[in-house]
């Protein structure tokens, strides 16, 4: 197929994004949890949990999450404030997800407790690690996560990865743009951070987007990928970079053949 143009693309994305970005399209989708929140302090602590769990089978990760937020109660945020760490690893001692168990689990909320109760929220602890004179969000990301790290005080690390270590930190990045954007599908709730900042949430899927619209040519799904993709959408759209991770999720999701071939992506869909 002929290589599609910047001007096309965007046209095209904008299109789509207007048709796809809609909460009808969302289920099933961990996104759905964070609805049940009014208060920004509930979704965040929900969020956390929610992005943190995605990876894996969907039916698994929705059955996860909404596990582990029913016990949290109608607010998660006053849980983890009330909670001893003892406490939640006994609320989360039969716990299971993949590889992840309910110690691992209760070592991540643990941490959030100590960050929340160190900084009152988990947004004011991302916060204090950025630094507005520098558009790269990576140093935040990586005090952010190693703030809940060191009130966890035991190993949680496979559930809160740090760009330090190269990870692309795909549930980290989901969980900003959940947090930051606010849109039809994206709640908000963070007013730290411009939505122009935000990097790319890079799974296997917008990887291959990424290789097809010439975005990158990178072998590693690292964070200098994640870095390279956000940079052709940052080109696009400047202003919001991730604006159409939720569009081109669904297009791969639903399968949409004619939608698919409109990007020259429809190998993504087989």
């Amino acid at each position: 197929m002929t290589k599609i143009t910047k001007i096309e693309l965007k046209n095209t994305l904008e299109r789509l994004y207007k048709k796809y970005n809609r909460r009808e399209y969302i289920d099933p989708d961990p996104l759905v949890f964070l609805y049940d929140y009014d208060d920004a302090h509930d979704r965040e602590a929900a969020g956390m949990v929610a992005s943190s769990l995605a990876f894996g089978n969907v039916k698994q990760i929705m059955r996860s999450v909404g596990s582990v937020l029913e016990v949290m109660g109608n607010s998660p945020y006053r849980f983890l404030k009330r909670s001893t760490p003892l406490s939640i690893r006994n609320a989360f001692s039969g716990f299971r997800h993949r590889w992840i168990d309910g110690e691992e689990l209760s070592s991540m909320l643990i941490g959030m407790k100590g960050t929340i109760n160190k900084y009152g929220a988990l947004e004011e602890a991302f916060t204090a690690g950025f630094d507005e004179s520098n558009n790269d969000i990576l140093i935040a990301t990586e005090r952010f996560v190693d703030e809940i790290l060191n009130a966890a005080g035991a190993a949680c690390s496979r559930l809160l990865p740090s760009p330090r270590k190269k990870s692309a930190c795909k549930r980290l990045n989901l969980f900003l743009r959940w947090m930051v954007r606010s849109d039809r599908v994206d709640p908000g709730g963070w007013n730290c951070l411009s939505a122009s900042r935000l990097l790319v949430p890079l799974d296997t899927h917008m990887y291959r987007i990424g290789i097809v619209l010439g975005l990158t040519e990178r072998k590693q799904k690292d964070i200098d990928t994640v870095l390279e993709i956000t940079g052709g959408f940052r080109e696009i759209s400047p202003e919001d970079p991730v604006k159409y991770d939720f569009t081109l999720t669904r297009l791969g999701i639903r399968r949409d053949r004619k939608e698919l071939e409109s990007l020259n992506l429809i190998s993504i869909g087989k």
